[in-house]
């Protein structure tokens, strides 16, 4: 497996931990992703449309030998086998699994963008992707994602739910 991809994590309805669980799970038995690292997970204000639960949300580091369309595919499958609706533009959901990056490409395809259009904009995705890739400078908008983070002004709405309490990508899950 020769390429490195970066996907945000997200949930606000039901049991979100055992979403993570399941997702991370499901990622894991794919024959050709392979898990390498996850950020600590975050509670998050929810963006864009605010009358919904706060999420939870992180960022997962993966290893794989599929196209970025045939890894959007995967994460959608992923999340439609997770009970996934598509009711209102950032609405609930118990799943939101996205493409943040994938190597250092910029790609633009009818049902892809990468890096995703609007991480820049976003904290509760520049703060766990930090964690895990703290000198990252991103694609097609050559910054740090520190330099990112000063210019986003909702910070505060991401606070730390549950600190990585090992290096395995399952440790989150461990007591």
């Amino acid at each position: 497996m020769e390429n490195i991809s970066y996907l945000s994590i997200g949930s606000n309805m039901g049991n979100r931990l055992d979403t993570f669980k399941k997702t991370f799970q499901l990622l894991d038995e794919h024959a050709h992703i392979k898990l390498l690292s996850c950020s600590s997970l975050y509670e998050t204000d929810p963006v864009g449309y605010t009358d919904q639960d706060c999420f939870l949300n992180a960022v997962i580091k993966v290893e794989t030998d599929i196209k970025p369309e045939d890894l959007l595919q995967t994460c959608m499958q992923i999340e439609q086998e997770l009970g996934r609706k598509r009711d209102i533009r950032w609405g609930p959901r118990t799943l939101d699994l996205d493409i943040l990056l994938y190597n250092h490409e910029n790609v633009e395809t009818e049902i892809l963008s990468i890096p995703h259009p609007r991480m820049d904009e976003r904290a509760f995705v520049i703060i766990p992707l930090m964690e895990l890739e703290p000198d990252m400078i991103l694609p097609k908008m050559n910054t740090s994602l520190s330099d990112l983070l000063d210019k986003i002004p909702d910070k505060e709405g991401v606070r730390l739910w549950k600190l990585k309490n090992g290096e395995g990508v399952f440790a989150l899950f461990e007591s």
